[in-house]
Protein backbone atom coordinates (compact mmCIF):
# COMPACT_ATOMS: atom_id res chain seq x y z
CA UNK A 1 0.00 0.00 0.00
CA UNK A 2 1.07 3.46 -0.74
CA UNK A 3 0.19 6.84 1.08
CA UNK A 4 -0.32 10.55 -0.03
CA UNK A 5 -1.04 12.54 3.22
CA UNK A 6 -1.88 15.99 4.39
CA UNK A 7 -2.77 17.73 7.45
CA UNK A 8 -2.99 21.30 8.12
CA UNK A 9 -2.50 23.60 11.12
CA UNK A 10 -2.52 27.03 12.28
CA UNK A 11 0.34 28.97 11.57
CA UNK A 12 3.19 28.94 14.58
CA UNK A 13 3.77 32.47 16.30
CA UNK A 14 6.74 34.31 14.34
CA UNK A 15 9.17 34.16 16.78
CA UNK A 16 8.85 30.04 16.75
CA UNK A 17 9.72 29.95 12.90
CA UNK A 18 13.28 28.80 12.17
CA UNK A 19 14.79 30.94 9.40
CA UNK A 20 15.51 29.10 6.56
CA UNK A 21 12.46 26.82 6.10
CA UNK A 22 10.03 28.52 8.89
CA UNK A 23 8.23 25.97 10.93
CA UNK A 24 6.39 23.40 9.75
CA UNK A 25 2.50 24.55 9.19
CA UNK A 26 1.55 21.86 6.81
CA UNK A 27 2.96 18.74 6.79
CA UNK A 28 2.56 16.81 3.90
CA UNK A 29 3.42 13.32 4.69
CA UNK A 30 3.57 10.79 1.55
CA UNK A 31 4.55 7.05 2.32
CA UNK A 32 4.33 5.58 -0.92
CA UNK A 33 4.39 2.16 -0.43
CA UNK A 34 2.81 1.09 -3.58
CA UNK A 35 2.39 3.32 -5.98
CA UNK A 36 -0.75 2.97 -8.10
CA UNK A 37 -3.13 5.54 -9.62
CA UNK A 38 -6.53 5.23 -11.60
CA UNK A 39 -8.26 8.31 -13.43
CA UNK A 40 -10.15 9.22 -9.57
CA UNK A 41 -6.04 10.64 -8.85
CA UNK A 42 -7.82 13.76 -7.84
CA UNK A 43 -9.93 12.39 -5.47
CA UNK A 44 -9.39 13.09 -1.42
CA UNK A 45 -11.88 11.01 0.89
CA UNK A 46 -11.32 10.08 4.11
CA UNK A 47 -9.40 6.91 4.50
CA UNK A 48 -8.58 5.14 7.31
CA UNK A 49 -5.13 3.48 7.98
CA UNK A 50 -6.31 1.20 10.95
CA UNK A 51 -4.24 -2.29 11.96
CA UNK A 52 -4.76 -4.81 8.64
CA UNK A 53 -6.00 -8.19 10.20
CA UNK A 54 -3.14 -10.61 11.30
CA UNK A 55 -0.47 -7.91 11.02
CA UNK A 56 1.83 -6.62 13.75
CA UNK A 57 3.51 -3.79 14.73
CA UNK A 58 6.97 -4.71 15.16
CA UNK A 59 8.67 -1.18 15.30
CA UNK A 60 7.77 2.18 16.24
CA UNK A 61 9.63 4.82 14.77
CA UNK A 62 10.26 8.52 15.83
CA UNK A 63 10.26 11.25 13.21
CA UNK A 64 11.64 14.66 13.09
CA UNK A 65 12.89 17.32 10.48
CA UNK A 66 15.90 19.41 11.19
CA UNK A 67 14.24 22.93 9.67
CA UNK A 68 17.68 25.55 10.49
CA UNK A 69 18.98 25.21 6.92
CA UNK A 70 18.69 23.06 3.97
CA UNK A 71 20.92 20.49 3.50
CA UNK A 72 20.84 21.27 -0.57
CA UNK A 73 18.45 22.93 -2.85
CA UNK A 74 18.09 21.97 -6.29
CA UNK A 75 16.48 22.96 -9.38
CA UNK A 76 13.07 24.68 -9.98
CA UNK A 77 13.49 22.30 -12.96
CA UNK A 78 14.68 19.60 -10.94
CA UNK A 79 11.58 16.99 -12.50
CA UNK A 80 11.66 17.13 -15.97
CA UNK A 81 10.90 15.08 -18.87
CA UNK A 82 12.64 13.72 -22.22
CA UNK A 83 11.08 12.90 -25.69
CA UNK A 84 12.56 10.39 -27.56
CA UNK A 85 13.86 11.13 -31.75
CA UNK A 86 11.55 7.76 -32.30
CA UNK A 87 8.57 9.99 -32.11
CA UNK A 88 10.23 11.21 -35.90
CA UNK A 89 9.96 7.57 -37.36
CA UNK A 90 6.22 6.63 -35.48
CA UNK A 91 4.72 9.40 -37.16
CA UNK A 92 3.70 10.80 -33.05
CA UNK A 93 5.50 14.28 -33.50
CA UNK A 94 2.74 15.19 -36.03
CA UNK A 95 0.19 14.98 -32.76
CA UNK A 96 1.85 16.93 -30.27
CA UNK A 97 -0.54 19.55 -30.60
CA UNK A 98 -2.92 17.77 -29.02
CA UNK A 99 -4.60 19.29 -26.35
CA UNK A 100 -4.15 16.73 -24.06
CA UNK A 101 -1.03 15.82 -24.58
CA UNK A 102 0.24 19.46 -23.68
CA UNK A 103 -2.63 19.83 -20.77
CA UNK A 104 -0.93 17.15 -19.44
CA UNK A 105 2.32 18.25 -20.07
CA UNK A 106 1.77 21.81 -18.92
CA UNK A 107 0.34 19.66 -15.39
CA UNK A 108 4.13 18.80 -15.15
CA UNK A 109 5.90 22.73 -15.61
CA UNK A 110 8.03 24.38 -15.10
CA UNK A 111 10.56 21.85 -16.27
CA UNK A 112 13.35 21.51 -19.29
CA UNK A 113 12.42 19.25 -22.14
CA UNK A 114 15.47 17.06 -23.93
CA UNK A 115 14.85 16.21 -27.07
CA UNK A 116 17.53 13.35 -27.29
CA UNK A 117 17.92 9.50 -27.28
CA UNK A 118 19.75 6.78 -28.84
CA UNK A 119 18.58 8.31 -32.45
CA UNK A 120 20.07 11.76 -31.70
CA UNK A 121 23.24 10.93 -33.61
CA UNK A 122 21.29 9.59 -36.80
CA UNK A 123 19.39 13.02 -36.63
CA UNK A 124 19.91 15.28 -40.16
CA UNK A 125 18.54 18.81 -40.46
CA UNK A 126 16.85 19.54 -43.29
CA UNK A 127 15.18 23.23 -44.11
CA UNK A 128 11.90 22.05 -45.70
CA UNK A 129 8.88 23.53 -45.59
CA UNK A 130 6.62 20.25 -46.77
CA UNK A 131 8.49 17.26 -46.55
CA UNK A 132 5.40 15.02 -47.97
CA UNK A 133 5.62 17.20 -51.68
CA UNK A 134 9.09 16.41 -51.85
CA UNK A 135 9.51 12.47 -50.51
CA UNK A 136 8.82 11.56 -54.60
CA UNK A 137 7.12 8.45 -53.63
CA UNK A 138 5.13 6.33 -50.68
CA UNK A 139 7.64 5.75 -47.27
CA UNK A 140 7.08 5.11 -43.78
CA UNK A 141 3.83 7.90 -43.70
CA UNK A 142 2.45 7.18 -46.85
CA UNK A 143 -1.19 5.97 -45.96
CA UNK A 144 -1.14 9.44 -43.81
CA UNK A 145 -0.59 11.78 -46.37
CA UNK A 146 -4.35 12.27 -46.98
CA UNK A 147 -4.01 13.68 -43.87
CA UNK A 148 -1.39 15.85 -43.43
CA UNK A 149 -3.55 18.89 -44.66
CA UNK A 150 -6.22 18.09 -41.96
CA UNK A 151 -3.29 17.99 -39.49
CA UNK A 152 -2.85 21.31 -40.18
CA UNK A 153 -5.33 22.60 -40.29
CA UNK A 154 -6.68 21.42 -36.59
CA UNK A 155 -3.64 23.07 -35.45
CA UNK A 156 -5.72 26.03 -34.88
CA UNK A 157 -4.62 28.85 -32.03
CA UNK A 158 -6.35 28.27 -29.45
CA UNK A 159 -4.32 29.77 -26.84
CA UNK A 160 -3.87 33.19 -27.99
CA UNK A 161 -2.02 34.94 -25.37
CA UNK A 162 1.12 32.39 -26.50
CA UNK A 163 0.24 32.06 -30.13
CA UNK A 164 0.43 28.31 -29.21
CA UNK A 165 -1.19 25.83 -32.00
CA UNK A 166 -3.51 23.44 -30.29
CA UNK A 167 -5.12 20.62 -31.72
CA UNK A 168 -8.56 18.38 -31.75
CA UNK A 169 -7.29 15.64 -33.63
CA UNK A 170 -10.28 13.42 -35.05
CA UNK A 171 -10.46 10.02 -33.94
CA UNK A 172 -10.07 8.37 -37.13
CA UNK A 173 -6.27 10.31 -37.33
CA UNK A 174 -5.43 8.84 -33.54
CA UNK A 175 -6.41 5.13 -34.84
CA UNK A 176 -4.64 5.28 -38.22
CA UNK A 177 -1.51 7.02 -35.98
CA UNK A 178 -1.59 4.08 -33.51
CA UNK A 179 -2.08 1.27 -36.20
CA UNK A 180 1.32 3.12 -38.25
CA UNK A 181 2.89 3.27 -34.83
CA UNK A 182 2.79 -0.39 -33.88
CA UNK A 183 3.71 -1.39 -37.36
CA UNK A 184 7.08 1.12 -36.64
CA UNK A 185 7.39 0.03 -33.13
CA UNK A 186 8.54 -3.75 -34.93
CA UNK A 187 11.26 -1.92 -36.95
CA UNK A 188 12.53 0.53 -33.89
CA UNK A 189 12.92 -3.39 -31.82
CA UNK A 190 14.74 -4.83 -34.33
CA UNK A 191 16.96 -1.77 -34.40
CA UNK A 192 17.41 -0.89 -30.75
CA UNK A 193 18.01 -5.10 -30.20
CA UNK A 194 20.62 -5.00 -33.23
CA UNK A 195 21.91 -1.85 -32.09
CA UNK A 196 22.24 -0.41 -35.58
CA UNK A 197 19.95 2.69 -36.17
CA UNK A 198 18.89 4.21 -39.74
CA UNK A 199 18.83 7.68 -39.75
CA UNK A 200 15.88 10.53 -39.25
CA UNK A 201 15.70 13.80 -41.35
CA UNK A 202 14.10 16.83 -39.01
CA UNK A 203 12.42 19.02 -41.34
CA UNK A 204 12.48 22.73 -40.12
CA UNK A 205 7.93 21.93 -40.17
CA UNK A 206 8.37 19.28 -37.36
CA UNK A 207 11.11 21.64 -35.55
CA UNK A 208 8.24 24.52 -35.23
CA UNK A 209 5.86 21.58 -33.70
CA UNK A 210 8.29 20.26 -31.58
CA UNK A 211 9.06 24.17 -30.44
CA UNK A 212 5.60 24.89 -30.46
CA UNK A 213 4.77 21.52 -27.93
CA UNK A 214 7.54 22.39 -25.87
CA UNK A 215 6.69 26.51 -25.43
CA UNK A 216 2.91 26.04 -25.05
CA UNK A 217 3.64 23.30 -22.40
CA UNK A 218 5.65 25.23 -20.43
CA UNK A 219 8.46 23.72 -21.13
CA UNK A 220 12.39 24.75 -22.00
CA UNK A 221 13.61 23.36 -25.26
CA UNK A 222 17.10 21.27 -24.57
CA UNK A 223 18.20 19.82 -28.65
CA UNK A 224 20.97 17.13 -28.42
CA UNK A 225 22.60 17.73 -31.63
CA UNK A 226 23.87 15.17 -33.66
CA UNK A 227 27.92 14.15 -32.76
CA UNK A 228 28.89 11.12 -35.16
CA UNK A 229 28.88 13.14 -38.26
CA UNK A 230 32.68 13.08 -38.31
CA UNK A 231 35.46 14.41 -40.74
CA UNK A 232 38.28 12.36 -41.89
CA UNK A 233 40.42 13.20 -39.18
CA UNK A 234 37.69 12.18 -36.87
CA UNK A 235 36.42 16.13 -35.53
CA UNK A 236 32.67 17.00 -35.63
CA UNK A 237 31.07 17.59 -38.89
CA UNK A 238 29.11 20.82 -38.19
CA UNK A 239 27.20 21.47 -41.21
CA UNK A 240 23.74 20.43 -40.31
CA UNK A 241 24.04 21.82 -36.48
CA UNK A 242 25.00 24.94 -38.20
CA UNK A 243 21.87 24.85 -40.66
CA UNK A 244 19.63 24.06 -37.58
CA UNK A 245 21.00 26.58 -35.57
CA UNK A 246 20.56 29.54 -38.08
CA UNK A 247 16.68 28.75 -38.50
CA UNK A 248 16.16 28.06 -34.78
CA UNK A 249 17.46 31.44 -34.62
CA UNK A 250 15.84 33.10 -37.38
CA UNK A 251 12.37 32.22 -35.66
CA UNK A 252 13.88 33.36 -32.51
CA UNK A 253 12.94 30.09 -30.74
CA UNK A 254 14.73 29.66 -27.01
CA UNK A 255 17.11 26.32 -26.93
CA UNK A 256 19.71 25.27 -24.99
CA UNK A 257 22.14 22.58 -26.38
CA UNK A 258 23.92 19.16 -26.45
CA UNK A 259 26.45 17.17 -28.65
CA UNK A 260 25.60 13.64 -29.04
CA UNK A 261 23.85 10.98 -26.82
CA UNK A 262 26.04 8.35 -25.02
CA UNK A 263 29.46 8.53 -26.76
CA UNK A 264 30.89 5.69 -24.81
CA UNK A 265 28.87 3.97 -27.18
CA UNK A 266 29.73 5.14 -30.68
CA UNK A 267 32.26 2.31 -31.38
CA UNK A 268 29.76 -0.68 -30.92
CA UNK A 269 27.17 2.18 -32.71
CA UNK A 270 29.16 3.51 -36.08
CA UNK A 271 32.33 1.10 -35.62
CA UNK A 272 34.34 4.97 -34.74
CA UNK A 273 35.67 5.87 -31.18
CA UNK A 274 34.93 9.50 -30.08
CA UNK A 275 37.39 9.61 -26.66
CA UNK A 276 36.60 11.95 -23.93
CA UNK A 277 39.39 14.84 -25.17
CA UNK A 278 37.90 14.88 -29.19
CA UNK A 279 34.59 14.96 -27.61
CA UNK A 280 35.72 18.01 -25.60
CA UNK A 281 37.29 19.92 -28.38
CA UNK A 282 33.68 19.23 -30.05
CA UNK A 283 31.96 20.76 -27.66
CA UNK A 284 34.12 23.53 -27.62
CA UNK A 285 33.71 24.38 -31.26
CA UNK A 286 29.61 24.00 -30.73
CA UNK A 287 30.42 27.13 -28.49
CA UNK A 288 31.88 28.66 -30.74
CA UNK A 289 28.96 28.11 -33.26
CA UNK A 290 26.99 29.31 -30.30
CA UNK A 291 28.69 32.28 -29.79
CA UNK A 292 28.09 34.79 -33.06
CA UNK A 293 24.27 33.98 -33.26
CA UNK A 294 22.57 36.92 -30.93
CA UNK A 295 20.27 34.42 -29.17
CA UNK A 296 22.32 31.98 -28.26
CA UNK A 297 25.74 33.86 -27.44
CA UNK A 298 24.61 33.00 -24.10
CA UNK A 299 22.65 29.90 -24.17
CA UNK A 300 23.48 26.86 -21.57
CA UNK A 301 25.30 24.27 -23.05
CA UNK A 302 25.11 20.16 -21.47
CA UNK A 303 27.37 16.82 -21.61
CA UNK A 304 28.40 14.89 -22.32
CA UNK A 305 25.73 12.81 -21.54
CA UNK A 306 27.68 9.56 -20.97
CA UNK A 307 26.23 6.21 -20.25
CA UNK A 308 26.72 3.86 -17.10
CA UNK A 309 29.65 5.35 -15.49
CA UNK A 310 31.79 1.80 -15.83
CA UNK A 311 35.95 2.10 -16.28
CA UNK A 312 36.15 2.83 -20.23
CA UNK A 313 33.46 5.33 -19.43
CA UNK A 314 34.48 7.56 -16.09
CA UNK A 315 37.81 7.39 -18.74
CA UNK A 316 35.97 9.09 -21.34
CA UNK A 317 34.25 11.31 -18.79
CA UNK A 318 37.97 12.15 -17.52
CA UNK A 319 39.12 13.17 -20.56
CA UNK A 320 36.22 15.17 -21.37
CA UNK A 321 35.93 17.39 -18.06
CA UNK A 322 39.98 18.10 -18.93
CA UNK A 323 39.41 20.00 -21.86
CA UNK A 324 35.81 21.15 -21.62
CA UNK A 325 35.13 21.07 -18.31
CA UNK A 326 34.73 25.05 -18.13
CA UNK A 327 32.41 24.71 -21.17
CA UNK A 328 29.89 23.11 -19.98
CA UNK A 329 27.03 24.55 -17.65
CA UNK A 330 26.53 21.47 -16.51
CA UNK A 331 27.53 17.82 -16.16
CA UNK A 332 25.28 14.95 -17.67
CA UNK A 333 24.80 10.83 -17.15
CA UNK A 334 22.19 8.26 -17.91
CA UNK A 335 21.16 5.02 -15.78
CA UNK A 336 19.36 2.62 -16.68
CA UNK A 337 18.15 0.31 -13.46
CA UNK A 338 18.02 -2.90 -15.20
CA UNK A 339 19.53 -4.01 -18.03
CA UNK A 340 18.61 -7.60 -18.68
CA UNK A 341 14.95 -7.74 -21.00
CA UNK A 342 13.78 -10.74 -18.99
CA UNK A 343 11.96 -8.29 -15.84
CA UNK A 344 9.88 -9.80 -12.46
CA UNK A 345 7.84 -7.62 -10.54
CA UNK A 346 9.75 -7.76 -7.66
CA UNK A 347 12.62 -6.60 -9.24
CA UNK A 348 11.73 -3.28 -8.55
CA UNK A 349 11.18 -3.88 -5.12
CA UNK A 350 14.60 -4.74 -4.10
CA UNK A 351 16.73 -2.43 -1.72
CA UNK A 352 20.24 -3.56 -3.92
CA UNK A 353 18.64 -2.43 -7.06
CA UNK A 354 17.33 0.94 -5.81
CA UNK A 355 21.10 1.69 -4.28
CA UNK A 356 23.10 1.04 -7.42
CA UNK A 357 21.98 4.76 -8.52
CA UNK A 358 24.50 5.86 -5.28
CA UNK A 359 27.26 4.46 -6.59
CA UNK A 360 27.23 6.17 -9.80
CA UNK A 361 26.41 9.42 -8.42
CA UNK A 362 30.00 8.64 -6.23
CA UNK A 363 31.74 8.24 -8.94
CA UNK A 364 30.77 10.82 -11.17
CA UNK A 365 30.47 13.15 -8.58
CA UNK A 366 34.38 12.66 -7.70
CA UNK A 367 35.40 13.26 -11.45
CA UNK A 368 33.76 16.49 -11.56
CA UNK A 369 34.77 17.58 -8.32
CA UNK A 370 38.50 16.93 -9.45
CA UNK A 371 38.17 19.17 -12.35
CA UNK A 372 35.51 21.56 -11.22
CA UNK A 373 34.30 21.59 -8.12
CA UNK A 374 30.76 22.81 -7.71
CA UNK A 375 29.72 22.26 -11.24
CA UNK A 376 26.09 21.09 -11.49
CA UNK A 377 25.53 17.80 -12.40
CA UNK A 378 22.63 16.60 -13.99
CA UNK A 379 20.96 12.79 -14.42
CA UNK A 380 19.71 13.08 -18.08
CA UNK A 381 17.71 10.14 -19.49
CA UNK A 382 16.69 7.59 -16.24
CA UNK A 383 15.00 4.58 -16.87
CA UNK A 384 13.48 1.56 -15.08
CA UNK A 385 14.42 -1.44 -18.03
CA UNK A 386 16.65 -0.88 -20.88
CA UNK A 387 15.44 -1.75 -24.75
CA UNK A 388 11.98 0.82 -23.90
CA UNK A 389 11.07 -1.16 -20.98
CA UNK A 390 8.99 -3.83 -19.93
CA UNK A 391 5.45 -4.26 -20.45
CA UNK A 392 2.93 -4.34 -17.52
CA UNK A 393 5.76 -3.59 -15.61
CA UNK A 394 8.00 -0.86 -16.17
CA UNK A 395 4.44 1.58 -16.96
CA UNK A 396 2.84 0.07 -13.54
CA UNK A 397 2.50 1.05 -9.91
CA UNK A 398 5.58 -1.59 -8.91
CA UNK A 399 7.71 1.04 -11.05
CA UNK A 400 7.26 3.77 -8.79
CA UNK A 401 9.31 2.48 -5.87
CA UNK A 402 12.34 3.06 -8.04
CA UNK A 403 11.12 6.62 -9.67
CA UNK A 404 10.09 7.44 -6.03
CA UNK A 405 13.40 6.51 -4.53
CA UNK A 406 15.36 7.81 -7.33
CA UNK A 407 14.17 11.94 -6.88
CA UNK A 408 14.27 11.35 -3.21
CA UNK A 409 18.09 10.14 -3.56
CA UNK A 410 18.96 12.26 -6.16
CA UNK A 411 18.09 15.04 -4.61
CA UNK A 412 19.40 14.39 -1.02
CA UNK A 413 22.88 14.18 -2.79
CA UNK A 414 22.66 16.98 -4.40
CA UNK A 415 21.88 16.58 -8.11
CA UNK A 416 20.66 19.21 -9.42
CA UNK A 417 18.06 17.90 -11.94
CA UNK A 418 16.54 14.60 -13.28
CA UNK A 419 15.36 14.49 -16.81
CA UNK A 420 12.92 11.18 -16.97
CA UNK A 421 12.90 9.11 -20.11
CA UNK A 422 10.56 9.46 -21.70
CA UNK A 423 7.11 11.72 -21.11
CA UNK A 424 5.45 10.08 -24.61
CA UNK A 425 6.12 7.28 -26.19
CA UNK A 426 9.36 5.23 -25.68
CA UNK A 427 8.79 1.72 -25.35
CA UNK A 428 7.12 1.28 -22.18
CA UNK A 429 9.30 3.63 -19.79
CA UNK A 430 6.76 6.48 -20.68
CA UNK A 431 4.58 8.45 -18.29
CA UNK A 432 1.88 9.02 -21.05
CA UNK A 433 0.73 6.22 -23.17
CA UNK A 434 -0.25 6.08 -27.20
CA UNK A 435 -4.31 6.93 -25.95
CA UNK A 436 -3.13 10.05 -23.94
CA UNK A 437 -3.58 8.27 -20.73
CA UNK A 438 -1.05 9.29 -17.93
CA UNK A 439 0.46 6.09 -16.49
CA UNK A 440 0.97 5.57 -12.89
CA UNK A 441 4.65 7.43 -12.72
CA UNK A 442 2.50 10.40 -14.42
CA UNK A 443 0.60 10.65 -11.80
CA UNK A 444 3.10 10.58 -8.64
CA UNK A 445 5.21 13.14 -11.32
CA UNK A 446 2.56 15.49 -10.50
CA UNK A 447 2.13 14.88 -7.29
CA UNK A 448 5.90 15.90 -6.64
CA UNK A 449 5.62 18.57 -8.61
CA UNK A 450 3.17 19.80 -7.00
CA UNK A 451 3.98 19.35 -3.09
CA UNK A 452 7.45 19.44 -3.23
CA UNK A 453 9.62 22.31 -3.35
CA UNK A 454 13.64 22.56 -4.32
CA UNK A 455 15.32 22.88 -0.37
CA UNK A 456 16.14 19.73 1.14
CA UNK A 457 16.06 18.86 4.61
CA UNK A 458 18.09 16.41 7.06
CA UNK A 459 15.49 14.00 8.68
CA UNK A 460 15.85 12.69 11.90
CA UNK A 461 14.70 8.59 12.81
CA UNK A 462 14.84 6.80 16.34
CA UNK A 463 14.06 3.47 16.37
CA UNK A 464 15.65 2.33 13.17
CA UNK A 465 17.04 -1.06 14.42
CA UNK A 466 15.11 -4.17 14.76
CA UNK A 467 15.69 -6.36 18.00
CA UNK A 468 15.86 -9.13 18.56
CA UNK A 469 18.67 -8.77 15.43
CA UNK A 470 20.69 -6.13 16.04
CA UNK A 471 22.88 -6.63 13.14
CA UNK A 472 19.91 -6.28 10.82
CA UNK A 473 18.65 -2.28 10.27
CA UNK A 474 15.81 -1.92 8.46
CA UNK A 475 16.82 1.83 6.85
CA UNK A 476 17.49 0.16 3.82
CA UNK A 477 13.64 -1.07 3.07
CA UNK A 478 12.02 2.34 5.14
CA UNK A 479 13.18 5.41 3.07
CA UNK A 480 12.15 8.76 4.14
CA UNK A 481 12.96 12.32 2.54
CA UNK A 482 12.05 15.90 3.10
CA UNK A 483 11.50 19.26 1.81
CA UNK A 484 10.13 22.62 2.15
CA UNK A 485 6.86 22.32 0.60
CA UNK A 486 6.43 23.84 -2.79
CA UNK A 487 5.61 27.41 -2.84
CA UNK A 488 3.87 28.10 -5.74
CA UNK A 489 1.48 25.79 -4.04
CA UNK A 490 -1.18 28.26 -2.76
CA UNK A 491 -2.68 25.43 -0.77
CA UNK A 492 0.04 25.84 2.24
CA UNK A 493 1.66 28.35 3.82
CA UNK A 494 5.22 29.41 3.42
CA UNK A 495 7.06 27.03 6.18
CA UNK A 496 5.16 24.30 5.53
CA UNK A 497 7.20 20.89 5.32
CA UNK A 498 6.86 17.98 2.81
CA UNK A 499 8.14 14.46 3.67
CA UNK A 500 7.96 11.40 1.32
CA UNK A 501 8.40 7.78 2.79
CA UNK A 502 8.64 4.36 1.07
CA UNK A 503 8.07 1.65 2.96
CA UNK A 504 9.01 -1.39 1.29
CA UNK A 505 8.41 -4.14 4.24
CA UNK A 506 6.53 -7.08 4.18
CA UNK A 507 5.52 -5.86 8.19
CA UNK A 508 3.71 -3.05 9.38
CA UNK A 509 5.55 0.18 10.63
CA UNK A 510 4.61 2.87 12.86
CA UNK A 511 6.09 6.07 12.40
CA UNK A 512 5.36 8.97 15.32
CA UNK A 513 6.32 12.58 14.15
CA UNK A 514 8.13 14.00 17.24
CA UNK A 515 10.18 17.17 17.94
CA UNK A 516 9.85 19.79 15.49
CA UNK A 517 6.87 17.86 14.00
CA UNK A 518 5.05 16.81 16.94
CA UNK A 519 1.53 18.62 17.01
CA UNK A 520 1.03 19.78 13.55
CA UNK A 521 -1.56 19.32 10.95
CA UNK A 522 -0.48 17.16 8.51
CA UNK A 523 -2.46 16.41 5.23
CA UNK A 524 -1.86 12.84 4.29
CA UNK A 525 -1.64 11.56 0.81
CA UNK A 526 -2.30 7.92 0.49
CA UNK A 527 -1.37 6.04 -2.78
CA UNK A 528 -1.86 2.43 -3.01
CA UNK A 529 -3.07 -0.51 -5.10
CA UNK A 530 -6.42 -0.60 -6.74
CA UNK A 531 -8.62 -3.35 -7.79
CA UNK A 532 -7.30 -7.28 -8.00
CA UNK A 533 -3.73 -6.11 -10.39
CA UNK A 534 -1.67 -5.25 -6.89
CA UNK A 535 1.37 -4.25 -8.07
CA UNK A 536 0.44 -3.52 -11.53
CA UNK A 537 -2.35 -1.55 -10.65
CA UNK A 538 -3.61 2.27 -10.99
CA UNK A 539 -4.01 4.44 -8.00
CA UNK A 540 -6.74 6.82 -6.01
CA UNK A 541 -6.02 9.14 -3.19
CA UNK A 542 -7.20 9.55 0.33
CA UNK A 543 -6.93 11.40 2.98
CA UNK A 544 -6.78 10.85 6.83
CA UNK A 545 -5.76 13.70 9.98
CA UNK A 546 -3.37 11.70 12.11
CA UNK A 547 -0.17 12.48 14.49
CA UNK A 548 0.98 9.32 14.39
CA UNK A 549 0.42 7.26 10.44
CA UNK A 550 0.86 3.54 10.71
CA UNK A 551 2.37 2.42 6.94
CA UNK A 552 0.92 -1.39 5.42
CA UNK A 553 2.88 -4.08 4.40
CA UNK A 554 3.39 -4.44 0.38
CA UNK A 555 1.14 -6.69 -0.73
CA UNK A 556 2.09 -9.96 -2.43
CA UNK A 557 2.23 -9.44 -6.69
Amino acid sequence: MRVLCAFPEAMPSSNSRPPACLAPVALILALLLHLSLSSQAGDRRPLPVDRAPGLKEKTLILLDVSTKNPVRTVNENFLSLQLDPSIIHDGWLDFLSSKRLVTLARGLSPAFLRFGGKRTDFLQFQNLRNPAKSRGGPGPDYYLKNYEDDIVRSDVALDKQKGCKIAQHPDVMLELQREKAAQMHLVLLKEQFSNTYSNLVLTARSLDKLYNFADCSGLHLIFALNALRRNPNNSWNSSSALSLLKYSASKKYNISWELGNEPNNYRTMRGRAVNGSQLGKDYIQLKSLLQPIRIYSRASLYGPNIGRPRKNVITLLDGFMKVAGNTVDAVTWQHCYIDGRVVKVMDFLKTRLLDTLSDQIRKIQKVVNTYTPGKKIWLEGVVTTSVGGTNNLSDSYAAGFLWLNTLGMLANRGIDVVIRHSFFDHGYNHLVDQNFNPLPDYWLSLLYKRLIGPKVLAVHVAGLQRKPRPGRVIRDKLRIYAHCTNHHNHNYVRGSITLFIINLHRSRKKIKLAGTLRDKLVHQYLLQPYGQEGLKSKVFCGERKADIVHTTPRPED
